[in-house]
């Protein structure tokens, strides 16, 4: 039932998986991004490619909530989940917010806090992601749920370089939330480069050997007893009301850390790093060479990681994606090697990429198949050696077939993945004129021709949609059509895809033109007969990563 020391993707709801599969206090780091309730909805987008047609937008999810029996049901969970100060924050809440849109989302949310609580370890940490639409009320929420106490910052991180707003400031940012398990949670200091402008303000100096440094006081304001207060090298700090006190993070760069005031100042002296500086009275400095520095300690304000734009090679097309660097620094920050990080809204996989990057074991959670399905394929190209289980997604016949009675769309997209074609139309009846998935090849090697696929998730098939993909396929001028069937197409069905005929490579190669393919076939390998597909014109790919670890998790 719960889960095991390695990798994991989930497809269903987070808040059914969590309580199935993920056990108490077993995970060491939770980074969650959800929908932040901007009433919107969010497609995904498949380039086409060139000359080969329009590309395609499939709703990826909707970002629209409503106060129904579900955010009722929410509600009433938390009230029985003995987050007391939880529950009464989110009443307090409902009384001013009503039976509101917001009030919805705040209590499918709310519910999925506590149990994200429960499997965090006590060293464990949490970042909820979010923007200042909601970011206030989720903050007073995970008070309730972590206690005020375990808040440790509210990270800023420059999302985009401007926004024109016609009546207020633009909204450029989102909100990072951070809060811990326990007093004793995993922290690695982090950094990063320094820029130009703070390089030559500060590090404006340099020696003989043209090595960059910067001069730092050794010494603070006040007077102390002991060896602090002492004079040394001719200096007395009393004399002008200070004593020494050393730089931590000059301290940072020597390895024993263990020393006096004055052992400290003897060390610096022994390397030549003490020096006199000051205006009017003149005291001892340290040189911090630039080549020693760490690099900038990380703030709470990121302007240093850009937002992905259509220039970025990461950039697979998901709506809200973020870029890898930004969660690699989380990671980096909030666990160690070998830790479990848990993304229960997993979107397009980036926690999960920079987590297989940094060495850590991860969970993702998705509702939707094309989630799982584009986080498959990306994992598969950035790391081939990589293993994980997806759980969740049709299995067999059976699973098939439920997934086909629950939701006929997430089966189309599930049956669309199995032949690894792009996604393609939407949910509105007709919209997508009878397509629903393409693949691409190249049947020279040269050209781009495309296949278009119909999935039927029903239980009746019959001779009348064998006619109609091969409207299509002459609509989209496409040689090879797809037929995906849950259920065994009939004899006329098959006579009918025999007569479209065959399809010619220019080689002396011939596919028939119209295939039909059962769910079963597909479990059992049988894939499209289709010459030179090309699956990176399917999903844009991520470039592969060299970690040095690849498939050393498991």
């Amino acid at each position: 039932m719960r889960n095991r020391p390695d990798n994991h993707l989930y497809y269903g709801d987070n808040l059914q998986v969590l309580r199935e599969h993920i056990a108490d206090a077993s995970v060491d780091l939770i980074y969650l991004d959800p929908p932040f309730n901007s009433n919107a909805n969010y497609n995904i987008l498949f380039k086409s490619p060139g000359g080969t047609g329009a590309d395609a937008q499939i709703e990826a999810f909707e970002d629209t909530w409503r106060w129904n029996d579900a955010a009722e049901d929410a509600f009433d969970q938390v009230a029985r989940s003995g987050h007391g100060a939880a529950f009464e924050l989110l009443r307090a809440m409902r009384g001013f917010l009503g039976d509101s849109d917001m009030m919805a989302y705040l209590a499918m949310m709310a519910i999925r806090l506590v149990e994200l609580h429960r499997v965090l370890k006590s060293t464990g940490s949490l970042y909820l992601h979010c923007d200042p639409t909601a970011s206030h009320y989720l903050k007073l929420l995970l008070d309730g749920v972590f206690g005020a106490d375990r808040y440790l910052n509210e990270i800023v991180w420059k999302r985009t370089s401007s926004h024109n707003s016609a009546r207020r400031w633009g909204p450029i940012h989102d909100i990072l939330l951070f809060y811990a398990r326990s007093p004793g949670f995993v922290w690695n200091k982090v950094f990063g480069d320094y820029d130009a402008d703070y390089l030559q303000r500060y590090y404006r100096h340099v020696d003989a050997e043209g090595r960059r440094f910067r001069l730092s006081d050794l010494t603070g304001s006040g007077t102390r007893n002991g060896e602090s207060g002492r004079a040394w090298g001719g200096f007395d700090p009393t004399a002008y009301g200070r004593h020494w006190a050393i730089p931590t993070d000059v301290k940072e760069q020597f390895p024993d850390q263990g020393l006096s005031p004055h052992q400290w100042l003897e060390l610096f002296d022994g390397e030549g790093l003490v020096t006199t500086a000051g205006e009017g009275t003149v005291w001892p400095h340290v040189r911090r060479y630039l080549d020693r520095a760490k690099g900038m300690a990380a703030q709470d304000i990121i302007l240093d990681i850009p937002p992905l734009s259509a220039r970025h090679a990461e950039r697979l097309g998901y709506p809200t994606q973020k870029p890898v660097a930004l969660l690699e620094r989380i990671i980096a920050a909030s666990s160690n090697e070998g830790d479990v990080v848990l993304d229960p809204f997993c979107g397009c996989g980036t926690a999960v990429h920079a987590a297989q990057k940094l060495g850590r074991h991860w969970i993702g959670i998705d509702v939707t198949h094309l989630a799982i399905s584009l986080i498959e394929k990306r994992m598969q190209a950035a790391f081939p050696d990589a293993s994980f289980t997806v759980e969740g997604t049709p299995k067999d016949l059976a699973s098939a077939d439920d997934l086909a009675r629950r939701d006929k769309y997430q089966f189309q997209w599930w049956a669309v993945s199995m032949v690894d074609a792009v996604p393609y139309g939407g949910k509105k009846k007709g919209a997508d004129g009878g397509v629903d998935g393409l693949i691409y090849f190249k049947p020279d090697g040269k050209r781009t021709e495309k296949a278009i696929v119909s999935v039927k998730g029903g239980d009746g098939v019959g001779v009348g949609m064998i006619r109609d993909l091969h409207s299509a396929m002459t609509r989209e001028r496409a040689p090879i059509g797809i037929f995906v069937t849950r259920t065994a197409p009939t004899g006329p069905m098959l006579k009918e895809a025999a007569a479209v005929g065959r399809f010619e490579d220019g080689f002396g190669r011939t596919y028939p033109r119209l295939q039909i393919l059962t769910i079963a076939e597909l479990f059992a390998g049988r894939k499209p007969e289709i010459p030179y597909p090309d699956p990176g014109l399917a999903f844009r790919r991520p470039a592969r990563e060299d970690t040095g670890r690849q498939g050393a998790l498991l």
